[in-house]
């Protein structure tokens, strides 16, 4: 390969007029067709019901097909690692590259999140609603827009340089995205060959807002796990004992507070922090996309982007404790609450795991027995951002949006990635992405901003047949 961009031609030119006009025209049908998406609750959870990822698999096959270029489209599943289950099925398409052209692998998911509440929803979660300039529901953004992408991307380039194009593709739709990727491994050592390529896009992140591109250049890893904190063999009466008997409710929360330092940032030896610019983001950003309260401070030190792409955070996500309404007058024998660590790229995710645990077990108070399982870990990742991919990916960002990319990072995981970059290490890695920072991925009212997905089908309708152009070195 090489690392000099794309020549510029009469017929490139040519094709990017094409190009633009195909997305223009095919927009409404690729709504419609998103919006069908939507309305499958392709909820990979274990609790949820298998079928309806199954229904969102045929679709996205389907609309794979009916776009007539690929030699194969096939709905599979690969087994999870260290169990008899099959993931859940993922759609593979492929189409040979012709005549020393690349092979471009394009990813996305199309699982969802649970809903959560109806009530927290300004409109059901699973019918798609347009208000204003946004498409609400769940997988509007995260990621059924993503798959979207490729679909409508893929027609442009038919529209512009006819079904017989050169180009290389493999496209791989994940049904288990959200629930943790946990036949991913497998999936890619089964199909290998399948999905070798020049240049993997995952569409899976963000924008840095709705009239500005970015190309996410790092992420960070993550660990998570289960700790169980106990102090007696059976709960005893807390007027009759209480200040003489440590509960684990008392000692849970001493020793989650040792996690942070006093300004909110961790505390845990052994967790590292990665060294890179970020751009201007103030706390007024941060508190309108987030939500802040009046009177409550940001945590941590450092500029705000840098807390959030490039240090350690950890999160208690859930506690199992006695609730508020069925509260008695005991002392609590155990507690167990769920912790999420996001680490640093740069890390590995089980040295950091490692860190985590050892300082959980050397800080518990009062003796107290600390019982750690379910860990699980996610590498970080840094894009290399010396090849000739990023070079096409930018400057069809600048085209279709009119505006330069910025590159970012983001405070959440793609675990997966790592097995990309295992897997094919001399593949170009590109996370691109049609969110952008009001979408509310995973959470209630969920959204997709029209405008920003219609520019981010445009990049990739554009690199793709830029690089339907290139010789493949």
């Amino acid at each position: 390969m090489t690392d000099n961009p794309l020549t510029i031609t009469d017929e490139t030119t040519a094709d990017d007029a094409s190009v633009r006009t195909a997305v223009e025209l095919g927009l409404p049908t690729t709504i419609a067709e998103l919006c069908a998406l939507v309305r499958i609750p392709s909820v990979a959870w274990s609790a949820f019901d298998r079928a309806t990822v199954l229904k969102s698999a045929e679709a996205v096959a389907t609309l794979a097909r009916d776009l007539h270029v690929f030699d194969s489209v096939e709905i599979k599943q690969a087994g999870i690692p260290g169990t008899t289950e099959l993931g859940q099925p993922a759609v593979l398409a492929t189409r040979a590259a012709r005549n020393g052209r690349p092979t471009v692998l394009l990813y996305a998911h199309h699982d969802v999140q649970p809903p959560g509440k109806d009530e927290d929803w300004d409109s059901a979660a699973f019918e798609p609603t347009v208000r204003g300039d946004r498409l609400y529901g769940r997988g509007a953004a995260d990621d059924k827009a993503g798959v979207m992408a490729h679909i409508a991307s893929i027609r442009a380039l038919v529209e512009a340089a006819g079904p017989d194009f050169d180009l290389g593709l493999a496209l791989f739709i994940e049904g288990e995205e959200e629930f943790g990727s946990r036949s991913f491994a497998t999936f890619l050592e089964e199909n290998v060959d399948a999905l070798r390529a020049d240049v993997i896009v995952v569409a899976d992140s963000n924008n840095w807002d709705i009239t500005t591109p970015a190309l996410t250049t790092g992420l960070r890893g993550n660990v998570t796990l289960r700790l169980e904190v106990r102090t007696l063999d059976h709960a005893s009466h807390s007027g009759m004992f209480g200040g003489a008997v440590p509960d684990a409710m008392m000692a849970t929360i001493k020793l989650l507070a040792t996690l942070y330092n006093e300004d909110g940032s961790v505390a845990v030896t052994g967790l590292t922090s990665h060294v890179g610019d970020t751009p201007e983001y103030s706390e007024e950003q941060l508190r309108d996309e987030t939500g802040l309260l009046e009177g409550v401070s940001p945590i941590g030190h450092g500029s705000i982007l840098s807390r959030i792409w490039s240090q350690p955070s950890i999160t208690v996500t859930g506690i199992d404790a006695p609730s508020v309404d069925n509260a008695s007058n005991t002392l609590s024998p155990a507690i167990a609450v769920r912790i999420s660590c996001r680490i640093a790229p740069g890390q590995l995710a089980a040295d950091a795991a490692d860190a985590l645990q050892a300082h959980l077990r050397a800080q518990a108070p009062f003796g107290a027995q600390v019982d750690i399982t379910d860990v699980d870990c996610g590498e970080p990742f840094l894009v290399d951002t010396s090849g000739w991919a990023v070079t096409e990916a930018r400057r069809a960002m600048t085209d279709a949006w009119g505006t330069s990319p910025v590159d970012i990072g983001v405070g959440g995981s793609i675990p997966f990635i790592a097995d990309l970059v295992r897997v094919f290490p001399e593949a170009q890695i590109l996370v691109t992405g049609v969110e952008d920072p009001d979408s509310r991925a995973h959470s209630p009212n969920e959204s997709l901003h029209l405008g920003v997905f219609k520019r981010a089908l445009l990049t990739e309708a554009l690199l793709l047949a830029r690089l339907n152009h290139r010789i493949s070195e």
